[in-house]
């Protein structure tokens, strides 16, 4: 695994009077959601939440809070925050020396870690305030390429992996409790990493705390369930982008943008910002642009069905994309590989099948709940010289699921891949099979 540790950093401005609190250690989850979509500009916290997480992956604690950011609330549509929620909610300022203490000594862990970092150290630069140490950060968005490839970059596609359900995305605490479990499942996937121990070594170092009154945190009120706009159902099932982590960044911020089919004046500035940045020159953003667009239209195909709804959201975006015409005319015709002849499909499914073993090392993921005990199968499995994992990436050879047609992440992926999926009776067959080799 590539070391993370230490590309995301938010800038060390120390400042004397250090304090010698104690650092607890771990790790600290976060995520923010804002008025917009670039910190340095006009763009505020509106929300806060906090996680921590031990050195195994338990969770310890939960915190979150609304934060007043004294101006508009930018998309509302999207974040779902009401100025009424937000009137008595505390500034940054009010909420920074509980803040300051729940992240001190800890390893910071975001999901897309360059938007919510930015975010954290441009407030902090608003109230003067300096952690006197470096900030040792972890993104669970570049991770995912080393411990799930085949991922793509956002969170919803990251926790399909290994069955963990959102509820309420576009809330801070829903979000960090998401990215929190998915940080599990990464330390359990990976329990010999030097990676996890060398961020928490590097970590330790106590934050100068913040003097001040501590003020109640104000969590976002429970609220209703909406449908998530078309873009954001898709951007969900897009496939890993193989580029640069600065392209990664970029697309990550498209995402963002994209979300209700508008890139307003101050969103557009902010990808050119971005772009400017990350060094990436018009041409590089043209072909993420047509890259970004024929994904999108690649998924909205994959039941082989575009429906009025889709052809007219994959006409909004290629406006705001200024994807060229012919590039649009052709991804509104069904793909090319479709036109075979359906009964060949059927004989090669059905000598695949007949012909389909298991092999020592070859990758099983079990989902649901099944007749045997989860800790039975996988000694059994291991037995056989079988690797039992428990998430989904392209390496794995077979899924077994209590229920072959179940909706769950882990089934879900997959099918995105071409993995072969199996009942427990199936995964009997081919344990027994094994077996008498």
């Amino acid at each position: 695994m590539h070391n993370i540790l230490g590309r995301l950093r938010g800038r060390d401005r120390a400042v004397e009077g250090s304090s010698s609190t104690s650092a607890s250690g771990g790790f600290a989850v976060i995520d923010f959601e804002t008025t917009g979509l670039f910190p340095g500009g006009r763009d505020r916290v509106i929300e806060v939440a906090v996680i921590h997480v031990d050195v195994n992956g338990v969770i310890e604690g939960e915190w979150d809070t609304l934060v007043n950011p004294h101006r508009d609330l930018g998309k509302q549509s999207i974040h779902r925050v009401k100025a009424s929620d937000i009137l008595d909610a505390p500034t940054f300022g009010q909420v920074a020396p509980q803040l300051v203490e729940r992240l001190s000594g800890r390893v910071l862990v975001a999901h897309n870690a360059r938007f919510d970092i930015g975010f954290l150290d441009e407030e902090f630069t608003r109230i003067g305030y300096g952690p006197g140490v470096p900030l040792a950060v972890l993104c669970t968005m570049l991770l995912a390429a080393d411990i799930i490839p085949g991922a793509g970059r956002s969170l919803a596609d990251c926790c399909d992996h290994f069955d963990i359900n959102i509820n309420g995305a576009h809330r801070a605490a829903a979000d960090a409790y998401a990215t929190a479990l998915l940080l599990g499942e990464y330390i359990r996937a990976t329990p010999n990493e030097q990676l996890w121990a060398d961020s928490i070594a590097s970590a330790r170092a106590a934050w100068r705390p913040i003097a001040g009154e501590w003020v109640q945190w104000k969590p976002r009120p429970a609220d209703d369930h909406l449908e998530p706009h078309f873009i954001e159902r898709i951007a969900v099932r897009l496939p890993e982008h193989a580029g640069s982590e600065a392209e990664q960044s970029y697309l990550a911020l498209l995402d963002r943008a994209l979300i209700d089919h508008h890139i307003s004046a101050h969103e557009a500035d902010d990808l050119v910002k971005l772009a400017d940045e990350l060094e990436l020159g018009r041409a590089a953003c043209e072909q993420l642009h047509l890259d970004y667009y024929q994904a999108l239209a690649t998924i909205a195909w994959s039941d082989r069905v575009l429906t009025d709804m889709e052809r007219s959201d994959l006409a909004t975006v290629s406006k705001l994309l200024l994807i060229p015409d012919d590039a649009v005319q052709k991804s509104l015709e069904p793909p090319a590989a479709w036109h075979v002849n359906p009964a060949a499909l059927l004989e090669v499914s059905t000598v695949e099948l007949a012909e389909f073993k298991l092999h020592a090392g070859d990758l099983v993921v079990l989902t649901g709940e099944m007749i045997r005990q989860r800790d039975d199968w996988a000694e059994e499995l291991e037995s056989l010289g079988l690797v039992w994992i428990n998430y989904v990436n392209k390496k794995v050879r077979v899924l077994a699921a209590a229920d072959p047609d179940s909706l769950s992440g882990k089934a879900a992926k997959a099918r995105d891949y071409g993995i072969s999926i199996v009942s427990e009776e199936g995964l009997m067959r081919l344990v027994a099979e094994l077996q008498a080799k």
